[in-house]
C-alpha cells in the first residue's frame, strides 16, 4: 500500500528544481516506490569541503530535500504543506568523488508531524551518512 497522496511522480519534484539550491548542488530525484523517495547528488566542486571530500552540510541538504519532497508527496497539497522542524545527521565515511544516493523512508506519518529516515550511500553502496528529519504538516493558509 502506497503512502503517497494521489499520484505524485519524480517529474513533479524534478520540475521544481530550477533556480534553487537543489539545482545548484546538482541534486536529482531518481526513484520512487510505495514508501521511499530517492535522489542523488554529485560529489564535485559544489559539494566538497576544502579537505577534498563531501561536505557534511551538502549531505544534510540532500537529506532534507528528500524528506521535504517525500513529506509533501504524503499529504493533500491543496490542504497542507510541509516544512522542516529538525534534522540531524551522522557522517560515517568520507566520499571523495562520484555520486551519493539518498533514500528517504517514513518512521512516522502523523497528522501534524512526520519523521523520516534518510540513508545516504556512496557509489559502492556503503553507508556514508544517516539522517533523521522531522517535518511539520501545516494547513495551507486560507485564500479568501
Amino acid at each position: 500500500m502506497s503512502i503517497w497522496f494521489g499520484t505524485p511522480t519524480i517529474d513533479d519534484a524534478n520540475s521544481r528544481r530550477g533556480g534553487t539550491m537543489i539545482e545548484h548542488l546538482g541534486i536529482e530525484f531518481t526513484d520512487m516506490t510505495d514508501d521511499m523517495l530517492a535522489g542523488r547528488m554529485p560529489v564535485d566542486h559544489r559539494t566538497r569541503q576544502p579537505a577534498g571530500v563531501l561536505h557534511g552540510g551538502a549531505s544534510v541538504v540532500l537529506a532534507e530535500t528528500l524528506a521535504s519532497w517525500a513529506a509533501t508527496f504524503a499529504v493533500d497539497r491543496e490542504k497542507f504543506h510541509c516544512v522542516g522542524m529538525e534534522i540531524n545527521a551522522n557522517h560515517l565515511r568520507p566520499v571523495p568523488d562520484g555520486w551519493v544516493r539518498g533514500e528517504a523512508r517514513p518512521i512516522a506519518l502523523g497528522r501534524t508531524t512526520q519523521v523520516w529516515e534518510i540513508r545516504i550511500t556512496n557509489d559502492d553502496g556503503k553507508l556514508a551518512c544517516i539522517s533523521r528529519c522531522t517535518m511539520a504538516v501545516l494547513a495551507v493558509p486560507s485564500q479568501y
